[in-house]
């Protein structure tokens, strides 16, 4: 019995963008152009003032634009730490301050419940993860690049594919969508992270653009936050199968697809199955 992603597909893509800035706004109408969807992850206490006055347009969203563009955009909105500090620098009590007022105030402002994070600078330390786990945050992404396509061994310190400037960038992508998987036991990931200022302070957002349109909007691809992969993976690893491997319930809410004897099915939240 071997997972698969929703749909019975073997492929599942995220993206994650990171400080809240106003380009979000253009790479998120990129990412909706091709059925691309991801995870922003916010510094709740860095908000522009709401009366400030942009002499370009740069820098960090005002709270009232930042709610216009994430609530109900079908992304998330996650954990970078509420005034974006080192936080293997912090005193235990500063980083759980740290961590669970940003958790609140997104909660707040969005009306979801946050369980999300990537770590400001990419650093961490064993401290930190544990704090983490403690604070409700059950994944955060670092600022390690893999370069492959496999899931977390610790969703604590989630390694993303690569950055958008990869010089690989569209080597990996054309690997990911266009090599055939043999083992149809195997699934793959690939998880693109940065910052969407850097497309205007490098003047490349053709890279983000190129990219989504050659990966986007494909069958074979599930395209899905950070936090519906985990919860995903989560709802397969909670499936209870009797000893013979012919009964197969569901106890989450989440529909769970899944491979044996070469066969892929699908057990409905609360389900129970018989193969």
């Amino acid at each position: 019995m071997y997972m698969k992603s929703k749909d019975g597909k073997s492929k599942v893509l995220t993206l994650s963008y990171d400080d809240g800035v106003v380009q979000d706004i253009r790479l998120i109408g990129i990412m909706d152009k091709y059925g691309i969807k991801g995870t922003f992850n916010i510094n709740s206490g860095l908000y522009l003032a709401e009366d400030a006055v942009r002499e370009r347009y740069y820098g960090r969203m005002k709270l009232s634009e930042a709610k216009e563009l994430y609530a109900n955009s079908g992304h998330e909105v996650a954990v970078h730490a509420y005034t974006h500090p080192y936080l293997e620098k912090l005193k235990a009590p500063e980083l759980m301050m740290e961590i669970l007022e940003d958790r609140k105030a997104i909660e707040k402002e969005y009306g979801t419940i946050t369980r999300g994070m990537a770590y400001p600078y990419g650093t961490y330390s064993d401290e930190v993860v544990d704090i983490l786990g403690k604070c409700g945050i059950v994944y955060s992404r670092t600022v390690k690049s893999t370069e492959t396509f496999s899931f977390p061994e610790n969703w604590l310190t989630l390694h993303p594919t690569c950055h958008h400037n990869c010089p690989n960038l569209m080597i990996l992508a054309k690997k990911f969508a266009e090599d055939e998987i043999r083992n149809k036991a195997i699934n793959k990931m690939f998880y693109l992270w940065g910052h969407s200022y850097e497309f205007d302070n490098n003047d490349n957002w053709n890279v983000i653009e190129n990219f989504c349109e050659y990966i986007g909007n494909r069958e074979d691809i599930w395209y899905a936050t950070n936090i519906e992969i985990y919860d995903y993976i989560k709802a397969y690893e909670a499936l209870q199968v009797s000893v013979d491997g012919k009964t197969v319930c569901n106890p989450t809410t989440i529909d769970v697809w899944f491979m044996q004897d070469n066969e892929v099915y699908c057990v409905h939240g609360g389900e129970t199955i018989c193969l």
